[in-house]
């Protein structure tokens, strides 16, 4: 097995679920998450863009529903040792299967459990599961239990995190000296992402956002790239990534010089992110960070000019999104605690004047202040 942690990790991680399914009274677990089934076994794949389900009892047994694409798959990767299969073919339900195997696992009129907050459950085989199911057990909505484990990093993780970081500081250096009048978006990202794979990394779970000019105002990856000018504004989120665990950065870079503006700007971006690392800590919740963002921003007379969230809880993630829970958002209960990894983003967009200014870096947090990961500085990068 090609497993990246110890199998002591992963019963670890077993008993902590076990304790939370009791909990809530489960006799079973429904896990179409794919985070979850990685954190849980190791089970790695992009199998879940189609059916697959893991079943997990509430004496720690488990079975894996997939199709045969991924049987090596998951012999490979994961500590599932009871693999079922169904068939591609026309008609086909996969659903049917998931019944008949929950009823040779002996768990009819059982409480389920089911993760429905996924991408790895569709809206279309979500109705079906149910219609199977509705007749067979109790079934409740289990999608928080694990996401709220997987919030808590082992030390195992954070190093995983931390070695993540370095791929994504590689990803800069190799990015800086191409951030220049007539530097082309597309080689820089070949440069980034090619620093990241060259040191052992992964693809990231979204695609990194890269855009200049008007574009650097952008939240998100689009097609089509363009040459930088003279006088220009670059924004950068990128993430390493290593084993699948994240650790995103942000950065507007400017080639020539800085204008007024920008430097308004980045100040404001830089106070709100300092404001944000004396409020990350145990004591203070994810909605207390949004707020010493957003109190700052107020102070700049930028509140129109900022998102409406700053950051996010970070892990090992898949496609779509390397993004996780909880995040910091106005009113957000969640509690900070140590041993988490999050990043904080710091993005202002002035639409009226086109400048953009964005930073933000992933931390892990502590019994006090958080720590950042990477090494880099938090001083505006201006490439002549």
């Amino acid at each position: 097995m090609a497993l990246h942690f110890e199998q002591s990790e992963f019963d670890a991680r077993r008993d902590r679920l076990l304790i939370e399914m009791g909990a809530a009274k489960l006799d079973a677990m429904l896990l179409f998450a794919q985070e979850s089934m990685y954190w849980l076994t190791g089970f790695d794949t992009f199998g879940y863009c189609f059916f697959q389900c893991l079943v997990l009892k509430a004496d720690g047994s488990m079975v894996l529903l997939t199709r045969s694409a991924d049987l090596r798959q998951a012999r490979h990767t994961s500590t599932i040792d009871n693999i079922v299969l169904w068939t591609d073919r026309a008609d086909a339900d996969p659903t049917l299967d998931l019944r008949n195997l929950l009823n040779e696992l002996d768990l009819l009129g059982a409480q389920i459990g089911v993760e429905y907050d996924t991408h790895g459950l569709t809206g279309f085989n979500g109705r079906r599961v149910d219609e199977q199911l509705q007749t067979f057990g109790k079934i409740k909505d289990a999608s928080k239990i694990i996401p709220r484990l997987r919030q808590f990093k082992s030390q195992a993780e954070v190093k995983k995190a931390e070695r993540a970081a370095q791929l994504g500081d590689d990803a800069l250096d190799a990015a800086l000296p191409l951030i220049k009048a007539g530097g082309d978006e597309g080689a820089i990202l070949a440069a980034m992402q090619g620093a990241i794979f060259a040191g052992g990394g992964d693809y990231p779970a979204n695609e990194f956002i890269i855009g200049s000019g008007a574009d650097a105002l952008l939240c998100r990856y689009k097609a089509g790239r363009r040459k930088l000018g003279k006088q220009d504004q670059l924004t950068l989120e990128w993430a390493g990534v290593y084993h699948h665990y994240h650790a995103p950065v942000m950065k507007t870079v400017l080639t020539g010089r800085a204008t007024k503006r920008h430097v308004e700007l980045f100040e404001a971006a830089r106070d709100a992110l300092l404001a944000v690392e004396a409020t990350m800590m145990p004591g203070k919740t994810f909605g207390d960070v949004f707020d010493a963002h957003a109190k700052v921003m107020e102070s700049y007379q930028l509140t129109k000019h900022r998102l409406n969230a700053c950051g996010y809880s970070v892990g090992a993630r898949f496609s779509p999104s390397w993004m996780d829970t909880p995040m910091f958002y106005s009113g957000n209960g969640e509690q900070i605690a140590a041993d988490m990894t999050l990043f904080a983003h710091m993005i202002i967009m002035d639409s009226e004047t086109e400048t953009a200014m964005t930073l933000g870096r992933t931390y892990v947090t502590t019994d006090g202040a958080p720590r950042p990961l990477s090494r880099h500085g938090l001083d505006l990068i201006v490439q002549s």
